[in-house]
Protein backbone atom coordinates (compact mmCIF):
# COMPACT_ATOMS: atom_id res chain seq x y z
CA UNK A 1 0.00 0.00 0.00
CA UNK A 2 3.07 2.42 0.82
CA UNK A 3 4.36 1.48 -2.20
CA UNK A 4 1.28 2.30 -4.63
CA UNK A 5 0.97 5.71 -2.66
CA UNK A 6 4.75 6.63 -3.15
CA UNK A 7 4.30 6.28 -6.71
CA UNK A 8 0.99 7.95 -7.01
CA UNK A 9 2.76 11.26 -4.75
CA UNK A 10 6.20 11.32 -6.53
CA UNK A 11 3.34 10.80 -10.34
CA UNK A 12 1.52 14.02 -9.08
CA UNK A 13 5.03 16.14 -8.25
CA UNK A 14 6.00 15.54 -11.83
CA UNK A 15 2.93 16.62 -13.14
CA UNK A 16 3.22 19.83 -11.53
CA UNK A 17 6.62 20.55 -12.96
CA UNK A 18 4.69 19.60 -16.43
CA UNK A 19 1.31 22.01 -15.86
CA UNK A 20 4.24 24.49 -14.82
CA UNK A 21 2.90 25.19 -11.08
CA UNK A 22 0.06 27.72 -11.85
CA UNK A 23 -1.14 26.02 -15.79
CA UNK A 24 -4.74 26.57 -15.11
CA UNK A 25 -4.68 30.68 -15.13
CA UNK A 26 -1.32 31.93 -16.83
CA UNK A 27 -1.65 31.48 -20.81
CA UNK A 28 -3.87 35.19 -20.75
CA UNK A 29 -3.12 38.48 -21.66
CA UNK A 30 -4.14 42.15 -20.81
CA UNK A 31 -4.03 44.26 -23.66
CA UNK A 32 -4.91 48.05 -24.08
CA UNK A 33 -7.71 50.06 -22.46
CA UNK A 34 -10.89 48.81 -21.55
CA UNK A 35 -13.69 47.56 -23.47
CA UNK A 36 -16.86 45.43 -23.96
CA UNK A 37 -16.20 42.32 -22.64
CA UNK A 38 -17.20 39.47 -25.27
CA UNK A 39 -16.76 36.14 -23.40
CA UNK A 40 -16.22 32.58 -24.94
CA UNK A 41 -15.59 29.43 -24.30
CA UNK A 42 -13.05 27.10 -26.69
CA UNK A 43 -13.63 23.25 -25.52
CA UNK A 44 -10.72 21.31 -27.48
CA UNK A 45 -10.46 17.51 -28.12
CA UNK A 46 -8.56 15.12 -30.21
CA UNK A 47 -11.84 14.48 -32.17
CA UNK A 48 -14.07 11.63 -33.59
CA UNK A 49 -14.65 10.52 -36.50
CA UNK A 50 -17.03 7.62 -34.85
CA UNK A 51 -20.55 8.51 -35.42
CA UNK A 52 -21.97 6.77 -32.58
CA UNK A 53 -19.54 8.42 -30.34
CA UNK A 54 -20.73 12.25 -31.40
CA UNK A 55 -23.63 11.80 -28.54
CA UNK A 56 -20.37 12.19 -25.82
CA UNK A 57 -19.59 15.45 -27.38
CA UNK A 58 -22.87 16.72 -27.67
CA UNK A 59 -23.50 15.50 -23.89
CA UNK A 60 -20.70 17.95 -22.73
CA UNK A 61 -21.73 20.74 -24.80
CA UNK A 62 -24.90 20.59 -23.34
CA UNK A 63 -23.68 20.50 -19.33
CA UNK A 64 -21.15 23.52 -20.55
CA UNK A 65 -23.75 25.36 -21.93
CA UNK A 66 -25.72 24.70 -18.59
CA UNK A 67 -22.88 25.22 -16.28
CA UNK A 68 -22.64 29.02 -17.74
CA UNK A 69 -25.67 30.25 -19.87
CA UNK A 70 -25.24 33.00 -22.09
CA UNK A 71 -21.09 32.55 -22.60
CA UNK A 72 -20.61 31.40 -26.30
CA UNK A 73 -19.06 27.76 -27.00
CA UNK A 74 -17.38 26.31 -29.77
CA UNK A 75 -15.69 23.32 -30.41
CA UNK A 76 -12.18 22.18 -32.10
CA UNK A 77 -10.38 19.18 -32.91
CA UNK A 78 -6.77 18.88 -32.06
CA UNK A 79 -6.43 15.74 -35.12
CA UNK A 80 -6.18 16.99 -38.60
CA UNK A 81 -6.86 13.11 -39.71
CA UNK A 82 -10.03 13.64 -38.07
CA UNK A 83 -10.95 17.31 -39.64
CA UNK A 84 -10.37 15.84 -43.07
CA UNK A 85 -12.29 12.70 -42.66
CA UNK A 86 -14.84 14.88 -41.21
CA UNK A 87 -14.56 17.49 -44.11
CA UNK A 88 -15.22 14.68 -46.67
CA UNK A 89 -18.64 13.94 -44.78
CA UNK A 90 -19.31 17.70 -45.24
CA UNK A 91 -18.77 18.37 -42.01
CA UNK A 92 -16.41 21.63 -41.06
CA UNK A 93 -14.20 21.21 -37.71
CA UNK A 94 -11.65 23.97 -36.93
CA UNK A 95 -8.21 23.42 -35.40
CA UNK A 96 -7.81 25.03 -32.08
CA UNK A 97 -5.53 28.02 -33.65
CA UNK A 98 -8.20 28.40 -36.41
CA UNK A 99 -10.96 28.54 -33.77
CA UNK A 100 -9.03 31.23 -31.71
CA UNK A 101 -8.60 32.81 -34.79
CA UNK A 102 -12.16 33.84 -35.50
CA UNK A 103 -13.24 34.59 -32.05
CA UNK A 104 -10.80 36.89 -32.12
CA UNK A 105 -12.10 38.18 -35.57
CA UNK A 106 -15.54 38.02 -34.33
CA UNK A 107 -14.92 40.51 -30.92
CA UNK A 108 -14.25 37.87 -28.24
CA UNK A 109 -12.00 39.57 -25.76
CA UNK A 110 -11.62 37.18 -22.96
CA UNK A 111 -11.71 32.89 -23.88
CA UNK A 112 -10.95 30.26 -21.67
CA UNK A 113 -10.11 26.95 -23.29
CA UNK A 114 -11.32 23.75 -21.72
CA UNK A 115 -8.79 21.02 -22.39
CA UNK A 116 -10.64 17.79 -23.04
CA UNK A 117 -7.50 15.59 -22.69
CA UNK A 118 -7.12 13.25 -20.60
CA UNK A 119 -3.77 13.89 -19.27
CA UNK A 120 -1.23 16.89 -19.32
CA UNK A 121 0.53 15.08 -22.15
CA UNK A 122 2.10 15.93 -25.79
CA UNK A 123 -1.18 17.52 -27.46
CA UNK A 124 -2.38 19.70 -24.39
CA UNK A 125 1.27 21.24 -24.01
CA UNK A 126 1.12 21.79 -27.44
CA UNK A 127 -1.96 23.13 -27.16
CA UNK A 128 -1.03 25.24 -24.29
CA UNK A 129 1.95 26.53 -26.05
CA UNK A 130 0.08 27.41 -28.70
CA UNK A 131 -2.61 29.62 -26.95
CA UNK A 132 0.07 31.51 -25.32
CA UNK A 133 1.06 32.94 -28.95
CA UNK A 134 -2.36 33.67 -28.84
CA UNK A 135 -2.06 35.82 -25.51
CA UNK A 136 0.77 37.80 -26.61
CA UNK A 137 -0.89 39.04 -29.36
CA UNK A 138 -0.74 42.98 -29.24
CA UNK A 139 -4.58 44.36 -29.72
CA UNK A 140 -6.05 40.70 -29.38
CA UNK A 141 -7.45 39.21 -26.48
CA UNK A 142 -8.00 41.32 -23.04
CA UNK A 143 -7.36 37.28 -21.87
CA UNK A 144 -7.25 33.68 -22.80
CA UNK A 145 -6.27 30.94 -20.32
CA UNK A 146 -6.60 27.33 -20.48
CA UNK A 147 -8.23 25.06 -18.33
CA UNK A 148 -6.46 21.38 -16.59
CA UNK A 149 -6.57 18.43 -18.52
CA UNK A 150 -8.71 15.95 -16.50
CA UNK A 151 -5.87 14.20 -14.35
CA UNK A 152 -3.80 17.11 -13.31
CA UNK A 153 -3.75 16.59 -9.63
CA UNK A 154 -4.44 13.72 -7.00
CA UNK A 155 -7.65 14.83 -6.22
CA UNK A 156 -8.75 14.35 -9.71
CA UNK A 157 -7.64 11.37 -10.66
CA UNK A 158 -9.07 9.80 -6.79
CA UNK A 159 -12.39 11.33 -8.32
CA UNK A 160 -11.81 9.74 -11.82
CA UNK A 161 -11.39 6.48 -10.10
CA UNK A 162 -14.30 6.94 -7.91
CA UNK A 163 -16.34 7.61 -10.90
CA UNK A 164 -15.25 4.56 -13.28
CA UNK A 165 -15.75 2.29 -10.87
CA UNK A 166 -19.28 3.64 -10.59
CA UNK A 167 -19.88 3.01 -13.67
CA UNK A 168 -18.77 -0.46 -13.44
CA UNK A 169 -21.71 -2.88 -15.02
CA UNK A 170 -23.95 -3.95 -11.53
CA UNK A 171 -23.92 -7.40 -12.97
CA UNK A 172 -20.16 -7.70 -12.60
CA UNK A 173 -19.14 -10.04 -10.00
CA UNK A 174 -16.31 -10.14 -7.30
CA UNK A 175 -14.15 -11.97 -8.54
CA UNK A 176 -14.34 -10.58 -11.89
CA UNK A 177 -11.69 -8.18 -13.21
CA UNK A 178 -12.21 -4.47 -14.36
CA UNK A 179 -9.49 -3.36 -17.07
CA UNK A 180 -9.91 0.45 -18.09
CA UNK A 181 -8.24 1.08 -21.55
CA UNK A 182 -6.28 4.67 -21.98
CA UNK A 183 -4.21 5.84 -24.74
CA UNK A 184 -1.01 5.81 -23.12
CA UNK A 185 1.85 8.23 -24.09
CA UNK A 186 5.63 6.48 -23.92
CA UNK A 187 7.49 9.03 -25.14
CA UNK A 188 6.08 11.83 -22.67
CA UNK A 189 6.78 11.68 -18.77
CA UNK A 190 2.52 12.82 -18.32
CA UNK A 191 2.48 8.84 -19.42
CA UNK A 192 3.49 7.88 -15.86
CA UNK A 193 0.27 9.10 -14.65
CA UNK A 194 -1.54 5.83 -15.70
CA UNK A 195 0.87 4.35 -13.80
CA UNK A 196 -0.11 6.50 -11.08
CA UNK A 197 -4.03 5.70 -11.96
CA UNK A 198 -3.48 1.99 -11.73
CA UNK A 199 -2.36 2.14 -8.42
CA UNK A 200 -5.13 4.00 -7.06
CA UNK A 201 -7.83 1.62 -8.97
CA UNK A 202 -6.31 -1.21 -7.50
CA UNK A 203 -6.43 0.12 -4.14
CA UNK A 204 -9.50 0.98 -4.30
CA UNK A 205 -10.85 -2.67 -5.83
CA UNK A 206 -7.77 -5.16 -6.04
CA UNK A 207 -9.32 -6.72 -9.32
CA UNK A 208 -9.25 -2.87 -11.08
CA UNK A 209 -6.48 -2.33 -13.08
CA UNK A 210 -5.48 0.24 -15.70
CA UNK A 211 -3.20 -0.85 -19.14
CA UNK A 212 -2.67 1.74 -22.30
CA UNK A 213 -2.71 1.00 -26.06
CA UNK A 214 0.40 3.45 -26.77
CA UNK A 215 2.34 3.49 -22.79
CA UNK A 216 2.70 1.86 -19.53
CA UNK A 217 1.21 -0.23 -17.81
CA UNK A 218 0.44 -2.44 -20.76
CA UNK A 219 -2.34 -5.48 -21.03
CA UNK A 220 0.63 -7.58 -20.60
CA UNK A 221 1.14 -5.97 -17.57
CA UNK A 222 -2.17 -7.02 -16.40
CA UNK A 223 -2.21 -10.74 -17.82
CA UNK A 224 -0.05 -12.70 -15.78
CA UNK A 225 -2.03 -11.09 -12.48
CA UNK A 226 -5.41 -11.95 -13.77
CA UNK A 227 -4.20 -15.66 -14.35
CA UNK A 228 -2.49 -16.19 -10.85
CA UNK A 229 -6.24 -14.91 -9.22
CA UNK A 230 -7.49 -17.53 -11.68
CA UNK A 231 -9.86 -14.54 -12.85
CA UNK A 232 -12.43 -15.31 -15.56
CA UNK A 233 -14.10 -12.65 -16.53
CA UNK A 234 -12.86 -9.16 -17.45
CA UNK A 235 -14.55 -5.98 -17.78
CA UNK A 236 -12.90 -3.82 -20.45
CA UNK A 237 -13.71 0.32 -19.93
CA UNK A 238 -12.27 3.03 -22.07
CA UNK A 239 -10.41 5.45 -20.05
CA UNK A 240 -10.61 7.82 -22.81
CA UNK A 241 -13.09 10.95 -23.51
CA UNK A 242 -15.12 8.94 -26.27
CA UNK A 243 -15.43 4.92 -26.93
CA UNK A 244 -13.99 5.50 -30.46
CA UNK A 245 -11.49 4.08 -32.72
CA UNK A 246 -9.36 2.71 -29.69
CA UNK A 247 -12.40 1.36 -27.68
CA UNK A 248 -14.41 0.12 -30.38
CA UNK A 249 -11.02 -1.90 -32.71
CA UNK A 250 -8.21 -2.34 -30.01
CA UNK A 251 -10.44 -2.75 -27.13
CA UNK A 252 -13.32 -4.46 -28.18
CA UNK A 253 -12.55 -5.66 -31.77
CA UNK A 254 -12.91 -8.90 -33.40
CA UNK A 255 -8.89 -8.77 -34.93
CA UNK A 256 -6.58 -11.48 -33.43
CA UNK A 257 -4.95 -7.92 -31.63
CA UNK A 258 -7.72 -6.64 -29.96
CA UNK A 259 -7.94 -7.03 -26.29
CA UNK A 260 -11.11 -9.25 -26.64
CA UNK A 261 -8.67 -11.33 -28.09
CA UNK A 262 -5.84 -11.87 -26.52
CA UNK A 263 -7.86 -12.32 -23.14
CA UNK A 264 -10.17 -14.80 -25.09
CA UNK A 265 -6.69 -16.41 -26.31
CA UNK A 266 -5.92 -16.30 -22.37
CA UNK A 267 -8.93 -18.12 -21.41
CA UNK A 268 -10.31 -14.97 -20.14
CA UNK A 269 -14.00 -13.81 -21.73
CA UNK A 270 -13.73 -10.06 -22.18
CA UNK A 271 -17.36 -7.82 -21.47
CA UNK A 272 -16.74 -4.77 -23.48
CA UNK A 273 -18.23 -1.64 -22.33
CA UNK A 274 -18.47 1.14 -24.60
CA UNK A 275 -19.01 4.28 -22.77
CA UNK A 276 -16.40 7.24 -23.05
CA UNK A 277 -15.52 9.53 -19.81
CA UNK A 278 -17.65 12.36 -21.49
CA UNK A 279 -20.72 9.66 -20.75
CA UNK A 280 -20.04 9.98 -17.23
CA UNK A 281 -21.51 13.00 -15.19
CA UNK A 282 -18.83 12.86 -12.22
CA UNK A 283 -16.06 12.79 -15.06
CA UNK A 284 -17.58 16.10 -16.56
CA UNK A 285 -17.88 17.58 -13.69
CA UNK A 286 -14.24 17.78 -13.15
CA UNK A 287 -13.76 19.70 -16.57
CA UNK A 288 -16.41 21.72 -15.55
CA UNK A 289 -14.61 22.44 -12.51
CA UNK A 290 -11.53 23.13 -13.81
CA UNK A 291 -13.40 25.18 -16.38
CA UNK A 292 -14.49 27.33 -13.84
CA UNK A 293 -11.21 27.96 -12.04
CA UNK A 294 -9.71 29.67 -15.41
CA UNK A 295 -12.97 31.75 -15.26
CA UNK A 296 -12.97 32.97 -11.99
CA UNK A 297 -9.54 33.15 -12.11
CA UNK A 298 -8.44 36.98 -10.64
CA UNK A 299 -6.85 39.50 -13.88
CA UNK A 300 -3.25 39.80 -13.06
Amino acid sequence: MLKRLTVVMAVMVMVGLLMGGAGVSKAWAMHGKARHQKQAILMVAFGTSVPQAQKAFQIVDERVKEAFPGVEVRWAYTSGVIRKKLAARGTSIDSPEMALARLMDDGFTQVAVCSLHTIPGEEFHELYGNVRLFAQMAGGFDRVSVARPLLSSYEDMTRGVTALLDQVPADRKPADAVIFMGHGSGHHPADAVYTAMDALFQKADPNAFLATVEGHPTLQDVIPILKARKITRAYLVPLMLVAGDHARNDMAGDEPDSWKSVLKAQGIQAVPVLRGTAEISQVVDVWLDHLRQVLRAPKE
